[in-house]
């Protein structure tokens, strides 16, 4: 025993350290991280503590921040007031402010108007996500005003798995090491912006196809890119992992799902709306009520087992009318799967499928085009064909189902409504809000391809 000490007595004592010590220390250096940027933008004086950015500062990555190019900015500078609100920078067209930061949650305040003038402003984070309606300022007033964002990277903690990316995703403003914020609408003026990690938030995973993700370019887009404005910021962060073209098992195989579970802590919820894509034929295909549920409810099981809180969510109906201006449904017993997980498993139901039906059959054949996207040929630059296509969205109609799912959201009993912004009006599928009324400035990045699935 003497001679097995005085031989291995070193390496004992060592791992007595590490064990003792190595907790204190990644702490130590956990507490040590950076948890707040804050930018000052514009020409004059700048606010102590704060970044200066002025309206040439283009992003570079050894300085971790600045504008993406192909914009010209504009130098606001007033005479006198705070150096935070006294300067800024607008622009004629949309335009973009990138940070460095590492995956998580963030609460960013910006800082919006003129001490000499108007402002009209909508925001956007990553992907068109909408954190931001347009918010108005009147002369010389300048609003602080608060959303809540989570981003990501595509590295799954330190398994040495990533997720497995699309050729298409690579272009995409999330899956980054960035934080990428648009600034649109009639007259975007902002002079400071201040970013906060936020570890306390709720984060909602959510789990989907082309009719969640989060559509990176016009005039596409999908309910799950527009979820995040209807939750108080600082409370809960929408996680939006939803791809195009994903089936419940491609977005397994993807390593998609492992991505959300290393991420979920207790208390996390994931909402799952597939369907469009697992009826297809082919190496991703699965029936309805046998291996569809079996493998919804390894999701539930999944989540479940790391604290997390399953919602199902029925897919919406494809825009098909019969000749009397009734939905036809071309998704099979899909949606009546999900409703019989929903019941077997406990599981909160967000029946999509039933309000999608009542919303287009409101609409009607011709107004729901304005739903969809149908335009014109020539309506966006190099479109040399008529859009027609009976499964995506369009801003408009896109937010019509996220103010749906919000409406099945609030008939459950989960704890995540309490976090939903005060003063939100029912949603009555019957009655939906006018396309006329509805207003969305155009983001830069267009694409003329369809996204994947139908």
């Amino acid at each position: 025993m003497k001679r097995v000490l005085k031989r291995y007595g070193p390496i004992f004592k060592a791992l007595i350290f590490l064990w003792y010590f190595l907790p204190q220390i990644t702490l130590a250096q956990e507490g040590n991280q950076k948890t707040e940027w804050k930018f000052d933008f514009g020409t004059g004086e700048v606010q102590a503590g704060y970044e200066a950015v002025q309206p040439w500062d283009i992003y570079a990555a050894e300085k971790g921040f600045g504008f993406l190019g192909g914009t010209d900015l504009i130098g606001i500078e007033n005479l006198e007031g705070d150096p935070l609100v006294i300067d800024g920078v607008s622009s004629l067209d949309p335009f973009y402010f990138l940070v460095d930061l590492p995956e998580g949650n963030y609460d960013v305040t910006v800082y919006l108007g003129d001490l000499q003038g108007k402002s009209a402003t909508t925001i956007r984070a990553e992907c068109r996500r909408l954190m931001l309606e347009e918010t108005e300022t009147a002369y010389g007033e300048i609003k602080a005003l608060t959303f809540t964002v989570n981003i990501r990277q595509p590295e799954i903690g330190n398994t040495g798995e990533r997720v497995k990316l699309k050729e298409r995703e690579l272009d995409y403003l999330h899956w980054d090491d960035k934080l990428t914020i648009e600034f649109n609408g009639e007259n975007p003026r902002v002079t400071g912006l201040e970013i906060q990690l936020n570890t306390r938030a709720v984060t909602v995973f959510l789990a989907g196809n082309s009719t969640v993700v989060d559509q990176a370019y016009e005039p596409w887009a999908a309910w799950g890119q527009m979820f995040p404005v209807f939750f108080q910021a600082g409370k809960v962060a929408i996680a939006n992992h939803a791809e195009s073209g994903e089936s419940l098992l491609s977005f397994q195989r993807e390593n998609r799902l492992d991505k959300i579970l290393d991420l979920m802590r207790p208390g996390d919820y994931l909402f799952v709306e597939f369907g469009h894509n697992d009826q297809k034929t082919g190496g991703n295909h699965l029936d309805a009520f046998t291996t569809y549920k079996e493998t919804l409810k390894s999701y539930i099981a999944s989540a479940r087992q790391k604290g997390g809180i399953p919602v199902l969510v029925t897919s919406m109906h494809r825009r098909s009318f019969d000749q009397n201006g009734k939905i036809v449904n071309t998704l099979g017993d899909y949606p009546e799967a999900v409703r019989q997980v929903a019941h077997e498993e406990n599981v909160a139901l967000i029946d999509l499928n039933a309000m999608s039906k009542v919303l287009y059959e409101s609409w009607g054949p011709e107004y729901s085009k304005k739903a969809f996207v149908h335009f014109a040929k020539g309506t966006f630059e190099g479109q040399e064909e008529d859009f027609a296509d009976n499964t995506h969205f369009s801003t408009y109609g896109a937010n019509e189902l996220a103010k749906a799912v919000v409406e099945g959201l609030k008939n459950t009993d989960l704890e995540v409504i309490k976090f939903l912004k005060p003063g939100i009006v029912p949603y009555d599928p019957e009655i939906p809000g006018r396309f006329e009324d509805f207003y969305w400035p155009l983001s830069k990045r267009t694409s003329n391809v369809k996204p994947d699935g139908n």
